[in-house]
């Protein structure tokens, strides 16, 4: 079975190279060697230390001073990589909440963001958003907005502003490519998070993810034949209003030089978008109590997800294989699977576009959606909580972005 999943692999890994305009068809059979080079400067302590650093910010909680705090700190550490930062500015107003509702300023009420927890009528098989059918043990989510779950007083303290509506940003920055500057993958995170307690997992996580690979991407001697942008979203947990934002701002300027005979792309094409949300908690299903093993099973992989009822399907679907591949080849602890179920992330207003995939420590919807991480949304999402091993499968996430990037936009190394 191994032998076919690695043939299946090679395949579409094959047909998602495709995908970009003029580029390879056929995929390396082996790890290339600058690939493998630039890969090994990923580490765990800078991984760590880029975690740690976001969490100085408490939960980030958008429409707040340590969001936009952290907004200018997540600015400074692109622009000290070499990697030239720009913003998406939009203005964000909650909805009113409905009758009975709290947690205004758009965070959700206590036991919202279930991921499916609702009940099917009788007779018919639950599903969960995106798509999937819930299976085991299932233990109850929500959003914390008790701020006295969080026994850290300087924390809770730190965490006290409340969201207000108004002005927003979102940092961005780019890896113009030598070859083929109109062309590019966005490779994005959400920086904010709620719950009371210093989102290092959802999405701190993620957001030092694609800035270590904003930094390795950027060090002098990489060349990339295509662009490579890196974006840090805001306002995920209130509905991905500024990947939407992006979306609405940016689609129409695809490909259009600027000013003409420039030679520069202020928004080259899109060739694929590729979401990490939650990276570094895979300990299995709850037990029949609802708790869950505090460290991580051995079995624990990195999720890859397309939408499979997205217009881009086919094409997102290959891409995610093309991502399993790369695992293989450049991942050094966990493997990779491939689901048919992105839900409820930033690749979502991308997913009919562009073919779109989002990069988890489990499935969203099924295994998220049901309680597998129980600091999802809670007081216990702090740095202290996770163990190298946790972080580990973060990094090994890191590896396989950009192990996959980087052969997808021809990288090389100055000699």
């Amino acid at each position: 079975m191994r032998l076919l999943a690695s043939t299946v692999a090679a395949l579409t890994l094959s047909a998602a190279l495709a995908f970009a305009q003029s580029g390879p068809t056929t995929p390396p059979p082996n790890p290339q060697p600058d690939v493998t080079s630039l890969i090994s400067r990923l580490s765990l302590e800078r991984y760590k230390a880029t975690i740690k650093g976001l969490t100085a910010f408490g939960d980030r909680r958008q429409g707040t001073e340590r969001n936009r705090k952290a907004v200018d700190w997540i600015e400074a550490q692109l622009k000290s990589y070499g990697c030239p930062t720009e913003r998406i500015k939009y203005t964000y107003t909650a909805p009113q909440p409905r009758a009975g509702a709290g947690g205004g300023g758009g965070q959700p009420a206590a036991g919202a963001g279930g991921g499916g927890q609702q009940q099917p009528a009788a007779g018919t098989v639950p599903r969960i958003s995106g798509g999937g059918r819930p299976r085991g043990t299932r233990a109850r989510t929500g959003v914390n907005n008790d701020p006295m779950r969080q026994p850290d007083e300087k924390l809770r303290a730190l965490n006290s502003e409340p969201a207000t509506d108004g002005p927003r940003e979102e940092v961005f920055c780019t890896k113009v490519g030598s070859k083929f500057p109109n062309e590019m993958y966005i490779i994005g995170a959400h920086m904010d998070g709620h719950g009371w307690g210093e989102a290092a997992n959802d999405d701190g996580s993620g957001t030092a993810l694609v800035m270590e690979l904003a930094r390795i991407f950027s060090m002098p001697d990489v060349v990339t034949e295509r662009t490579i942008r890196f974006a840090l979203w805001n306002n995920e947990e209130t509905g991905l209003n500024g990947a939407r934002a992006y979306v609405e701002q940016r689609q129409a300027l695809q490909g259009k030089e600027d000013p003409p005979g420039s030679g520069k792309y202020p928004e080259p094409r899109w060739l694929g978008m590729i979401q990490h949300d939650m990276m570094m908690w895979d300990h299995g299903m709850p037990r029949a109590d609802g708790t869950v093993s505090p460290e991580q099973r051995p079995e624990a992989d990195v999720n890859i997800e397309f939408q499979s009822t997205a217009k881009k399907a086919d094409e997102a679907m290959k891409l995610a294989f093309f991502f399993h591949r790369a695992n293989e080849l450049y991942a050094t602890d966990y493997p990779a699977q491939v689901g048919p179920h992105m839900t409820n992330t930033d690749s979502t207003p991308f997913m009919d576009i562009v073919p779109a995939i989002s990069l988890r420590e489990n499935e969203r919807g099924v295994h998220v959606g049901s309680g597998w991480d129980p600091h999802w949304h809670q007081p216990t999402d702090v740095f202290a909580t996770f163990s190298d091993k946790d972080f580990m499968l973060g990094l090994n996430a890191a590896q396989t972005t950009g192990g996959a990037v980087a052969e997808l936009v021809g990288t090389t190394l100055k000699k």
